[in-house]
């Protein structure tokens, strides 16, 4: 699974903000708690929610750049065969318009 789609990318950072914004409540929620263990773990936490802020902006930069990437390569291509990308946006459209008037 070297190649993962644009759903779950975005739902991977979307359940990351989650565990991150979670985990930092908690956090707020012990910081009452006295205790070396307490106070060493919540340090841990700490330094883990900031490396997974890191990590998923990051992965948003990364798939930012690749979406640009994409868009750039398509207006290349309708650009060098515009003749083409025509021809195939009225393929499509007619399908769509079969699918649409069968219903």
């Amino acid at each position: 699974m070297s190649e993962m789609t644009a759903a779950h990318k975005e739902k991977l950072m979307t359940d990351l903000k989650l565990v991150i914004a979670d985990a930092e409540e908690l956090m707020k929620l012990t910081a009452g708690e006295v205790g070396d263990k307490a106070s060493e773990m919540r340090m841990r936490m700490q330094a883990r929610m900031e490396q997974a802020k890191l990590d998923l902006a990051h992965l948003q930069e990364t798939a930012v750049a690749r979406a640009k990437d994409a868009g750039k390569a398509a207006d290349h291509y309708v650009h060098d065969n515009p003749w083409t990308a025509i021809g195939i946006a009225a393929g499509v459209g007619v399908v769509l318009g079969m699918l649409i008037s069968r219903r």
